[in-house]
């Protein structure tokens, strides 16, 4: 696992300065602290490219970056893993392509060498990579097929600048850090800001599933892969059971691969439990787990997971989180390098951290919920969907008698949530439970300024992307194709990486092994979502093999008590960001609608955590980044 950036320029015929390169590559030196290198092009267009570099497979000087190919016409700088790089080896050393290496990077650049774009047909695994072709003068960016590695880009007047991460790009010096105001609006709605924008003007991300190509300036962007639920396999539940035993276990086989020491990730439900169950099997010697808890019961998961590591005799290591936000907000806003509004990144940024003093590498149940139809909006809006007129009607009028939830996570909160999203079409119904602010709070909350700022109709576009289903597709799959291609890459995936990379481990996930997510998508909606049991198959498949109570207890969701910590241990720093003159001079936000927000979350009249913390991680990105 590394961290990769580069530039290339088309402006004048001087070589890229190897400084500039070396400044960028250092932003990222905890995603590779175990080595650097560079390669500067000596021809037209100028070419620099960089590399950090984790060493997990082949420890010797032999994975040095970049790494090209035996006459020096392509040279490469990748992140990730490829899992079945040692058959491909083989399949190319038949084809009569020399290595100099052991590693799963060398692969590549011989593959490209065989099949140009259609190399990324071979891969397994997570990844991004750059390849510079000095023959065909062409740069190959691709983006593994779920969106596991992260990379950004920016192109303008001649240059091209690429990077792992936000800061390292910022770092170049040829970007206008200017604010996309659009991007505020959709940050507010999903708490994250959607590919392939950013909160930067003149930044993009690549999307997962898609590759780009730059020559002679100009850019193209193309799509490689996307998960069809279209075609169904015809299957009996048995043979589908027998069938998904058999992709796990070699999913997690493959992730297991490692000359450096590996453990797993333990929350106790029923994803993680099945990947240490599994690694158990496979592995030699006690598994390494590891679990994260907190004070509030209502978020502590800890007994679930020791009685996971009990049933597998594993090495487990747990901890409780307690908030230092002077200690780690400054750290999450440095590495995010753009407004992200997932509180639970905190937990999994401590978990890595601890994790990381015993092993490099980390097996988690990251893509359980979106493989097989997890959380409980599945079931939620495959039921609302048969709710009569009449009878949305009544619970709509129901909705506006009930008072406000001060409490998010309770009962009540949850039956509200739920009623005030009946009467609402598909669309909206889905963003009122997956969203942060609802369209009428942000409505209320922007500045008439910003409103006039913001073009609607883009919001519009980015919504149909959300269960865009059609006949071949049903609503349950519509749901998993919506989280696969938005929620999944955009907010996990992006808290997985940057958190497990800011300590310098990896993380690797054996549910997104895109073999697997392709014959789930194949199998009948009913297998994955029956009534309202949910991950039907995986836990008739593992039941007996896992504790009951992992298996069939309520889901609880990797989240954090920040409603009580805003009225407690961080009150101080909520009404110092947010009601500063700083936060309210910024022409963003509606002044009495913000001080309304706090203050009815600190009296605990309503619960506005979620809301409260998206302004809170805008306004100390903006400090950061912009001030």
């Amino acid at each position: 696992m590394c961290g990769i950036c580069g530039v290339i320029d088309y402006r004048t015929s001087g070589k890229i300065d190897e400084g500039l390169l070396k400044k960028m590559s250092s932003k990222m030196r905890h995603r590779g602290p175990d080595d650097d290198g560079l390669y500067i092009s000596k021809d037209y267009p100028n070419v620099g490219l960089a590399h950090r570099r984790l060493s997990i497979i082949d420890l010797s000087s032999a994975g040095h970056q970049p790494i090209s190919n035996e006459n020096k016409t392509l040279w490469m700088v990748f992140n990730g893993e490829i899992y079945n790089y040692i058959d491909l080896r083989n399949d190319l050393k038949e084809k009569g392509h020399r290595f100099a290496s052991s590693s799963d990077s060398e692969v590549i650049v011989h593959l490209y060498e065989e099949y140009e774009e259609d190399c990324l047909q071979h891969l397994r695994g997570m990844f991004a990579f750059a390849l510079w072709d000095t023959k065909k003068k062409r740069l190959f960016i691709a983006r593994d097929r779920i969106g596991k590695k992260p990379l950004v880009y920016s192109h303008k007047n001649g240059i091209f600048t690429f990077a792992s991460e936000f800061s390292a790009l910022l770092e170049s010096n040829f970007i206008d850090k200017k604010t996309r105001m659009q991007s505020i609006g959709s940050y507010l709605t999903f708490g994250y800001v959607p590919a392939p924008f950013t909160i930067y003007e003149e930044v993009f991300k690549l999307l997962p599933g898609h590759y780009l190509l730059l020559k002679d300036d100009k850019l193209s962007v193309e799509k490689y892969w996307d998960l069809d639920y279209s075609k169904k396999n015809i299957i009996s539940f048995q043979d589908a059971q027998s069938e998904v035993i058999r992709l796990l276990k070699e999913a997690v086989k493959l992730r297991l691969y490692s000359d450096v020491p590996i453990g797993a990730f333990l929350s106790g439900g029923i994803d993680s439990s099945i990947v240490v169950a599994l690694m158990s099997e496979l592995n030699n010697g006690r598994v390494k787990t590891f679990s994260i808890g907190f004070d509030s019961k209502n978020y502590n998961e800890l007994e679930f997971a020791r009685k996971v590591a009990d049933r597998f005799n594993t090495e487990h290591h747990e901890f409780i989180v307690r908030p230092n936000a002077t200690e780690i907000l400054p750290l999450l806003i440095e590495h995010y390098g753009e407004p992200y509004a997932d509180s639970s990144c905190i937990p999994t940024y401590y978990v890595s951290q601890e994790t990381k003093r015993y092993v490099t590498v980390a097996l988690n149940g990251d893509g359980g919920d979106e493989t097989f139809a997890g959380y409980e909006r599945y079931f939620a809006m495959n039921l609302t969907e048969k709710f009569p007129f009449w009878l949305r009607s009544s619970l709509n009028y129901v909705s506006r008698l009930l008072p406000d939830a001060v409490n998010s996570r309770n009962a009540f909160s949850k039956l509200k949530r739920f009623i005030t999203a009946v009467q609402l079409p598909a669309k909206k119904r889905y963003l009122k439970w997956v969203g942060i602010c609802s369209e009428d709070l942000t409505s209320r909350i922007l500045s008439e300024n910003l409103k006039h700022k913001i073009n609607r109709q883009i919001d519009i576009d980015i919504e149909k992307n959300f269960l865009s289903h059609n006949d071949s597709m049903d609503l349950v799959d519509s749901l998993l194709k919506t989280d696969v291609s938005t929620y999944l890459p955009n907010d996990l995936l992006v808290k997985v990486d940057i958190t497990s990379m800011a300590n310098s481990l990896e993380c690797r996930s054996p549910f997104l092994d895109h073999k697997l997510m392709e014959f789930v998508a194949g199998l009948p909606s009913e297998f994955k979502l029956k009534g309202s049991q949910k991950k039907y198959i995986l836990k008739e498949t593992f039941k007996g093999l896992i504790p009951d109570e992992n298996i069939y207890r309520k889901k609880m969701g990797f989240g954090v008590p920040i409603g009580t910590w805003f009225r407690k241990e961080l009150k101080g720093l909520l009404t110092e960001s947010l009601l500063s003159k700083r936060f309210l001079d910024r022409g963003y936000f509606d002044r009495e609608v913000v001080k309304e927000l706090v203050k009815s979350h600190l009296e605990s009249k309503h619960d506005y955590s979620f809301q409260l913390w998206a302004l809170l991680m805008l306004e100390l990105w903006h400090r950061r980044f912009i001030d």
